[in-house]
């Protein structure tokens, strides 16, 4: 992911740790969908098929949390000295080109074999490609596509902090509005404020948010009291997450506390991240591996599911998940690769050409001049805020 380097002493270095968490999380929600669910084998259960690795994989859908709280940290650093304008273009240009081509080899899946999952109609594909889907109640082409509309609301509220400056202070403010929102939202009949409270997912995002406040300062009493708050909070809606990835009847059946330690050991990753306890990790295959996790996010479920089950009666169940999981992995950096790469560039100029031309074009108003009020004090001290660089250390 864009943004995966911190600010030190010297060159900026890369947090290969958190490509290391990203894969991990993908592949484990890619356990999820080819062993904890059944549909791509026809039967009610997996546990005959996979009994060792069934269990786990029916937690495999936390890996999604534990993205979210790497997306709160990584968005942080990324704008961390950014214009709205230039947050937009990192943002647009690092998830469309991936999600088009991501789109187009799931349709071509989908339209020759067309077993478990129907296309479904030409505009809601075109829909699709918008990523706005999601509050059009469009279906989506593949399901997990719901997170990126859950990710494109938190860019929205993030860059109201990017527009009045990303400062320490202003990101503890949007921490203890977005909080406050999310306690009230499910209490009252505003869809507004639900719509972008995001209650069930917003405190992964003010983890992350604070984790990165750790990492570029330091940890503080306040922003450890920060994550408890938000672990606490999550732990309210982990039920209703079972319930949702594996029916009402097995969510319920399944004991919660595995989930309950899986997002603690997300939690305690991430803080080992921000307190600089990974950044031994230095391995260069990591930054290859993590930029084909968003493509492989994109591309695995409707396709990969379809081909196991195309494939289900042909060869081993094992071999047959660890065959499609290689070959999404090969189709991911193919995409990332070939499409990715190359498009982003170009996606990126255009709308920086395109940001360049609403600026020249737009009027700068200026102020009249003031009387500069007798003080001691020169005025440029006294209106801007300095921030103690805390980050050399």
């Amino acid at each position: 992911m864009a943004g995966t380097r911190t600010i030190g002493q010297g060159p900026a270095r890369r947090l290969y740790a958190l490509d290391a968490v990203r894969i991990s999380a993908a592949l484990f929600v890619v356990l999820y969908h080819y062993v904890g669910l059944s549909r791509a084998w026809e039967l009610d259960s997996t546990e005959h098929l996979f009994p060792a690795l069934e269990p786990l994989a029916l937690y495999g859908w936390l890996g999604v949390e534990i993205f979210f709280i790497v997306s709160g940290f990584v968005i942080c650093m990324s704008a961390w000295g950014r214009t709205v304008g230039e947050f937009a273009t990192s943002r647009v240009s690092r998830l469309f080109p991936a999600y088009w081509a991501g789109i187009a080899f799931t349709a071509l899946v989908l339209l020759v074999l067309p077993e478990v999952w129907r296309m479904g109609g030409w505009t809601d594909m075109l829909v699709n490609i918008t990523m706005f889907q999601g509050g059009l109640r469009v279906p989506n082409l593949d399901h997990t596509y719901w997170t990126l509309f859950e990710e494109l609301k938190f860019y929205a509220l993030f860059a109201l902090v990017i527009r009045a400056g990303v400062t320490y202070r202003n990101c503890i403010v949007f921490i203890g509005l977005w909080t406050a929102a999310g306690v009230v939202a499910p209490a009252t009949d505003f869809p507004l404020l639900h719509f972008f409270a995001i209650p069930q997912y917003s405190p992964y995002f003010i983890a992350g948010v604070a984790f990165y406040l750790m990492r570029r300062f330091r940890p503080s009493g306040l922003l450890w009291g920060i994550v408890g708050c938000q672990f606490l909070l999550a732990q309210n809606y982990i039920r209703g997450r079972m319930a949702t990835n594996l029916g009402s009847e097995l969510g319920d059946r399944l004991p919660i506390w595995p989930a309950q330690l899986i997002i603690a050991i997300g939690f305690l990753v991430m803080a080992a991240i921000a307190l600089g306890w990974l950044d031994r990790i230095q391995w260069s295959r990591l930054s290859t591996i993590g930029a084909i996790t968003y493509p492989l996010y994109i591309i695995h479920m409707a396709a990969g599911i379809t081909l196991i089950h195309h494939f289900r009666d042909k060869m081993p169940a094992h071999a047959l998940v660890g065959t499609v999981t290689a070959a999404m992995l090969v189709v991911s950096w193919l995409i990332h690769r070939f499409v990715e790469r190359p498009v982003s560039r170009r996606l990126r100029s255009a709308m920086r050409s395109g940001m360049e031309d609403i600026r020249r074009n737009t009027p700068v108003q200026t102020s009249p001049p003031r009387s500069t009020p007798p003080s001691t004090v020169p005025a440029q001290r006294r209106d801007r805020v300095v921030e103690p660089d805390l980050t050399r250390r």
